[in-house]
């Protein structure tokens, strides 16, 4: 009989099992069941994984990627060099390697399958044989041991036994925001499942901002999907024209064809996809996106111009508009997460942001709420006279990475989609004068001043 294993789906398949072994506790424990290393095909793999094993028996905790390192070059026999070699070469790479964080739970839930049916594949030969002997209640127990075996046995995160994973470095992957202050404040731009959200009046300028930040990640190399709910999709893929290349869109068409020379040589791309308002829903595009993933179109960003147009799912007859928007980010948030990419919308503020000249989440429209599911906020103000300048305001309003409440003036020439952060508004706290201290300071002069 052919020895099962997991060689039809592939070394990139194998390589993330092992790496959500060595990385993944409770996972590492359920898969443990039901795993036999010799469904591993290459022999790197196998040795590592029987070494996280031992480890685990004899220890009863589970290893640290230090430990583990320590391992591959202690405790594998000389021997075996050239193994030992591959491992350490897999062990650098996979956690290095963007792409290794990709499609886990496909590797969690195949490889857990394959896995379990193996496992009842032999109670059942097993079982054949205790049929000659009538053992029909022992029969009985092999098969239901079997099926046990790999259920999910995660009751949620141990304080104790995952201690190390509060410490292992998550990979967000940032995307740059193009503006360098505050990519210093978020630590590189959004990352990986995270949401963020610029606020602004009607006629700010949202969407070109929204775009501006399409096309840093373009630049990037990165595959942007571009969800428009207001303007064509021509309009938006004009303003990326202009966005990346400094034409101004009144010159766009007389001069299409350097335009084209520009753009064709740039490593990312975006697929712009039109809804007419409030048509579509976060369920729309979630399989607008599966189709995408089908088809082998790389999702490194997404954006949603805007969040506020999307149409609800399922929401019930006579619901607050407000509860609807709560829901609709809630869902743009999870996207993020399955999709394993930063996702940008936009949302709309109420009548007080209209000519303020710094908006903070105050004036959110309609769901303050929204606010709480966003991991990263910023403002856009523009007063008439900022708009004669070309200038503006950006207030950080949250920021789960970093400092907020940090307001910026910034430069913004819609002609050709051209937006600069000029300077903070605020002084660094750290070059601050403490009041108190200052006063310790003044009352010891004085003091030594009487006498």
């Amino acid at each position: 009989m052919e020895q099962a294993s997991f060689s039809k789906h592939g070394k990139d398949f194998q390589e993330k099992l092992v790496y959500l072994i060595m990385t993944e506790r409770p996972f590492c424990d359920q898969i443990g069941e039901v795993l036999d290393v010799s469904f591993l095909e290459l022999k790197y793999l196998q040795v590592l994984v029987s070494k996280i094993y031992e480890y685990k028996e004899k220890y009863t905790t589970h290893p640290s990627l230090k430990v583990l390192g320590s391992i591959i070059k202690s405790d594998i026999s000389s021997d075996d060099e050239a193994v030992r070699e591959q491992i350490a070469d897999y062990f650098t790479r996979s956690l290095t390697d963007v792409e290794i964080l990709r499609d886990c739970e496909y590797v969690k839930e195949t490889s857990l399958d394959f896995c379990k049916k193996q496992k009842l594949k032999e109670a059942m030969m097993k079982s054949v044989k205790l049929l000659n002997n009538s053992s029909f209640d022992e029969i009985s127990t092999v098969i239901n041991d079997a099926i046990k075996l790999g259920a999910d046995s995660n009751y949620g995160y141990d304080y104790k036994k995952d201690f190390e994973e509060r410490y292992m470095l998550k990979a967000r992957n940032p995307v740059t925001t193009g503006w360098d202050k505050i990519d210093e404040i978020c630590k590189g731009g959004l990352g990986n499942g995270e949401l963020g959200v610029v606020i602004a009046p009607t006629g700010a300028g949202k969407s070109m901002v929204l775009v501006h930040l399409g096309a840093q990640a373009i630049k990037a190399g990165l595959n942007v999907i571009h969800y428009t709910l207001e303007l064509s999709h021509t309009t938006i893929g004009q303003r990326y024209d202009s966005c990346l290349t400094g034409v101004h869109l009144k010159d766009l068409f007389s001069l299409k064809e350097q335009i084209y020379e520009k753009v064709k040589d740039i490593d990312g791309n975006v697929i712009i996809k039109e809804y007419p308002t409030k048509s579509a829903s976060t369920s729309t595009i979630r399989a607008h996106l599966d189709k995408l993933k089908q088809q082998g179109v790389p999702i490194d960003m997404i954006i949603v111009d805007y969040g506020d147009l999307l149409k609800p799912v399922n929401a019930p007859r006579g619901n607050e508009k407000r509860h609807d928007l709560e829901s609709i980010y809630e869902e743009l948030r999870a996207i993020a997460q399955v999709c394993e990419c930063p996702v940008w919308t936009a949302s709309q503020t109420n009548r007080s942001g209209l000519n303020a000249e710094l908006i903070t989440m105050e004036a959110i429209s309609e769901s303050f709420n929204k606010c709480f599911v966003a991991d990263f906020i910023f403002s856009l103000s523009r007063t008439i006279t900022d708009k004669a300048k070309n200038r503006g305001k950006i207030f950080i309003a949250k920021n789960r990475n970093g400092r907020d409440g940090i307001p910026y003036t910034i430069s913004m020439d819609t002609s050709n989609i051209k937006l600069e952060v000029i300077e903070s508004d605020l002084e660094d706290a750290s070059q601050k004068p403490d009041a108190k201290k200052q006063k310790e300071k003044i009352n010891q002069y004085y003091k030594e001043f009487k006498k």
